[in-house]
Parts: C-alpha cells; structure tokens; sequence
C-alpha cells in the first residue's frame, strides 16, 4: 500500500518536532540535527521535515511512496501519463535513506517525488536540484525544489530565492 509523503522545510527543527509530536500524538521514528521523520499510520502519511541554510520555508516538496517495485512503476506510469517534465534520479541517498526515485512538478510548479525506500544511511545524502521541473510560476532563480508563486503578498515575508 503506498503512503502519502509531505516533507517540510523549517527554520528551528527542535520547535518544530515539539509541534508536530503534539499534533500527531506520536515521537518521530528518525531523529538527527536537521531532520526528523514520522511514518504515521493514521492518517498513513510519510511527513518529514529539515532544516538547512537559505531553503525556502513551508512546504518544500510532497510525493507518493511505494512498498514495492510494482507500486513504483504503477506510479512512475502515472506520473509519465501527467504529462509534466520527469527527472528520472534512479538509485540515491537523500534524508538518510538509500531510495530509487524520480520528480516531476505539477502545473504550478510543485515538486513530486515517488520514490521506494531500500534502507537507512547515517548521512543526510543530495538534495536534488529540480530547476528543470519549475513551471513558468516557479519562483526566479528557484532551486532545490519549484516553489509557486505567491498567491497573496506578505510584507513580512523573505522573499529572496532559496539558493540566492
């Protein structure tokens, strides 16, 4: 059965574990100094997060997350018939685990992964650069993920690219 993933990018990841173990009445399953993980079974949600210097906060990027090799082509099949650009990553490290994954955006921009997951590392491993997903709401000078473009302004708001 595949699982949802949402991953979050946040600026203080201890204040943000304590909200979210509140909130879904559980302690996340993997812990480290930029990272934190909850494999939830209700509702049945893969919901990370990280910290790292000048990336974008919020919702960073979200996905599908197969239990197999048949799942995952079931949905990197699904993917393709979106129509959306494909960036086939294949075998790699990323939020310290060994996965084989591939990305696309939605038509705002909105990164997706649909990845399957063969084990854990004690690294955190690549975050991708998907500028050639970005859709032409992304952000300018977008990296890491697409980010769409805002929908309302906010005078408060740091709006500097993430990489810039």
């Amino acid at each position: 059965m595949k699982r949802m993933h949402i991953h979050l990018s946040v600026e203080n990841i201890e204040q943000s574990i304590g909200f979210y173990t509140k909130l879904f009445g559980a302690e996340p399953s993997v812990v480290k100094s930029d990272y934190a993980k909850w494999m939830l079974d209700d509702p049945r949600v893969n919901f990370a997060m990280s910290s790292h210097e000048g990336a974008k906060r919020g919702v960073e990027h979200v996905g599908i997350q197969a239990e197999s090799h048949d799942e995952l082509a079931q949905v990197y099949g699904r993917i393709k018939e979106a129509g959306g650009a494909i960036f086939d990553e294949g075998a790699t490290t990323c939020c310290y685990a060994q996965s084989e994954k591939n990305w696309t955006a939605d038509p705002d921009g909105l990164a997706w992964e649909a990845f399957l997951t063969h084990g854990d590392v004690t690294e955190y491993g690549n975050r991708v650069d998907l500028d050639q997903l970005a859709s032409g709401n992304a952000a300018e000078n977008a990296c890491c993920t697409p980010a769409m473009a805002p929908t309302a302004v906010d005078e408060n708001a740091d709006n500097k690219p993430c990489c810039g």
